[in-house]
């Protein structure tokens, strides 16, 4: 008979100043709430477990900076390649092994700079009928605002506006949210995660539980 459950693993680790178990330690229950058994790895090395990864339905990856192997990243790519999906929230995502080309690729994005502290931002949905997003409207913010360079293939969901001023001679628009696919594998990104009430904002929690769902196989 077949197992009908699906399987989420959790990779958390690197710079502890984004929280990486406590935040991700909010989305474990969801999970569980959907049908997922979780496993949760706090070493890379994960990444090299070919057969593991490929039972995987989901990766929920929240590891800022830090380094990855050439055998890992190569490991991770492989997998969401063949259909498991990939997911994460700010520099967890896209502030993850600066310089590995691959892993850039994989994401469609990388974190540059944010301005001093938290800042107030809105967050400006695209109109579409996306599943991330669908039915939700524009929202407010009071986090870090991330500058990004992003992969024009992107499906992007939703932007911010950084004003004119300073270097800015006009109002620049950035991604913060954002899927692609990366062979059969589905990525979802978004820039906001900050810390862990920022998921307090019903429209934060929606979209990334969303994109958590969308994500998976």
């Amino acid at each position: 008979m077949t197992d009908p459950t699906r399987k989420a693993l959790v990779v958390r680790g690197g710079w502890e100043g984004h929280a990486p178990v406590e935040i991700t330690d909010l989305f474990l229950p969801f999970l569980k709430d959907q049908g997922f058994t979780v496993e949760t790895s706090p070493d890379l090395d994960v990444y090299t477990d070919a057969e593991l990864l490929a039972a995987t339905d989901l990766i929920v990856q929240c590891w800022t900076m830090g380094a990855i192997t050439a055998e890992q990243s190569r490991g991770l790519a492989d997998a969401v390649r063949a259909g498991t999906g990939f997911a994460g929230w700010h520099g967890g995502i896209v502030d993850s092994f600066r310089g590995d080309i691959d892993y850039l690729r994989l994401t469609g994005g990388q974190f540059l700079m944010h301005p001093p502290g938290f800042v107030d931002y809105t967050v400006n949905l695209a109109p579409s009928q996306h599943p991330v997003t669908a039915g939700l409207a524009d929202f407010a913010v009071h986090t870090e605002h991330y500058w990004v360079a992003t992969d024009p293939a992107n499906e992007v969901l939703a932007t911010s506006v950084f004003p004119a001023g300073g270097d800015r001679a006009q109002d620049v628009v950035m991604p913060q949210i954002w899927t692609r696919t990366h062979g059969a594998g589905r990525v979802f990104v978004s820039a906001i995660g900050h810390k862990a009430d920022d998921f307090d904002v019903p429209e934060v929690r929606a979209v990334t539980e969303r994109g958590l769902l969308w994500a998976s196989r």
